[in-house]
């Protein structure tokens, strides 16, 4: 294991020519069958990011993960939209230690096998931005990953590890088998596509452009994330009814739930809640969807996880967000002056572990983060003017939006890290520096012209039933 401290960042490049594989952490290496040097790096961690004991425990799984043990199968992904591989600890069941039988018969079944399997240990999703794919950046989701450390968002984003795979490995174990499989389903059609240019780029990594995005220098591997998807999707209560078609019409349909609705308001955080539960219900199937008595509580945490959702994609140029939002279920209750919770085992009310009183609350997944970091994605954040809609934010998220563009400005521990740590050229370093200081400036404007409440505190909310606004300086 080799590691490579955040520290010697200020000795590197901070404009490489291309986005690549030098990126900058801890490093695990796994020899392939064919004798090449496989990495897993664990990103060094963003200055100022709060990491949680799981945050780095599920690291160092993913990074003790060997592709090619008896006890681990790999799958190629063949539904949705993008291509990718899902990897399976088969340690136990009915194909215990029988890497070669899973892969031949759950595989082929052409969705998730985890059923077949001990359990699923992470998917692999590299990038994929050919002509008739579905865009795919695997730095976004390392970009998401940490950012959301960096913000202390409250909604959950996925732990993401950088990893590379032998390319003859992956053609003949994934690609090839992705091929064939996506190629009897109708529907399919990116997913397809996708793995064809995967085939065709495994056997000539020239076949890609630009080829630093998808192999590392010597071209002898392929490279992007792990990392894993827990959650449900959500339906027209968060993703929008989606009536408006791709593109910018979804975005402004996303603007017309409850919670976004409630963040448009530029009344009080209780009558907020009170008007975006009123104005987003009268769609009938957002009403449906919603269904009854949704809690003020459960507004707070989405208002809260929404504004957080659209400064990230704002800053990363996030083209698909809309419709991949997804939610897990807890239980909250106040004990002894203290805001509990416990994830819930199903969607319904009925944990006797629990208070009676508790509240069933989803909290908001943010999964599908690999359409971001590119400056050729469209930004539908910034296109449909998401922030400038915005009247309620919670402070500590709007302080730390100034404070990194103070830094991005002046060049400090923040722009060393996005320059150095993941592999963006400098195009990509340009565009988040420019994001941020427009989401700032657009943001500051709106505090400024006394439009901005900063009153979003989902565990103060939960214990008093109020939140009391935070004055602080817009320009703090």
């Amino acid at each position: 294991m080799r590691l490579t401290l955040l520290a010697g960042l200020v000795f590197m490049s901070t404009t490489p020519v291309l986005a690549s594989d030098d990126v900058i952490g801890t490093e695990t290496t796994f020899q392939s069958p064919n004798g090449l040097a496989e990495r897993c790096v664990r990103i060094a961690q963003i200055p100022g990011g709060k990491y949680s004991s799981s945050d780095l425990k599920e690291e160092t799984a993913f990074c003790q993960i060997d592709l090619y043990a008896p006890a681990v199968a790999v799958c190629p992904k063949t539904w949705s939209t993008s291509p990718g591989m899902m990897i399976y600890d088969v340690s136990d069941g009915n194909y215990a230690m029988d890497r070669t039988g899973f892969e031949r018969n759950a595989c082929s079944e052409g969705k998730s096998a985890k059923g077949l399997a001990k359990t699923d240990l992470a998917k692999f999703k590299p990038t994929m931005n050919a002509s008739g794919t579905s865009g795919t950046f695997s730095p976004s989701a390392l970009l998401y990953y940490h950012f959301s450390r960096y913000f202390d968002a409250t909604v959950k984003v996925p732990v993401t590890v950088w990893r590379s795979m032998d390319a003859q490995m992956h053609l003949s174990e994934v690609a090839r088998p992705g091929l064939s499989i996506s190629g009897h389903n109708r529907s399919a059609r990116m997913n397809n596509a996708g793995w064809q240019m995967l085939v065709a780029a495994d056997q000539n990594p020239d076949k890609y452009s630009p080829t630093d995005e998808l192999f590392t220098s010597d071209r002898q591997q392929i490279f992007g994330v792990l990392t894993s998807s827990p959650g449900h999707r959500y339906g027209s209560e968060i993703n929008g009814t989606r009536k408006s078609g791709w593109g910018k019409g979804q975005n402004f349909d996303f603007q017309e739930t409850p919670a976004f609705l409630a963040l448009r308001s530029e009344k009080p955080l209780a009558d907020a809640i009170t008007d975006g539960l009123a104005k987003g219900a009268r769609d009938p199937q957002i009403a449906r969807d919603l269904g009854a008595d949704t809690a003020p509580e459960q507004m707070v945490f989405w208002m809260k996880e929404l504004s957080e959702i659209v400064v990230l994609d704002f800053i990363f140029s996030q083209q698909d967000r809309v419709g991949n939002i997804d939610f897990t279920p807890y239980y909250y209750w106040v004990e002894n002056g203290e805001v509990k919770h416990k994830k819930a085992k199903h969607h319904e009310p009925g944990d006797a572990s629990v208070p009676a009183q508790a509240k069933l609350i989803r909290r908001t997944n943010l999964n599908d983060n690999d359409a971001g970091g590119r400056v050729q994605y469209a930004n539908f954040a910034k296109s449909t003017q998401m922030l400038e809609k915005l009247r309620h934010m919670s402070a500590d998220t709007y302080q730390k939006l100034v404070a990194l563009d103070q830094d991005l400005q002046s060049k400090g521990p923040l722009f060393e890290w996005v320059s150095a740590s993941v592999g963006l050229n400098e195009g990509q370093i340009d565009q988040i520096v420019k994001n941020t200081s427009l989401a700032t400036g657009i943001l500051k404007a709106t505090c400024e012209a006394g439009n901005l409440r900063f009153d979003l505190s989902p565990n103060e909310f939960f214990l008093t039933g109020a939140v009391v606004e935070q004055q602080i300086a817009c320009g703090a």
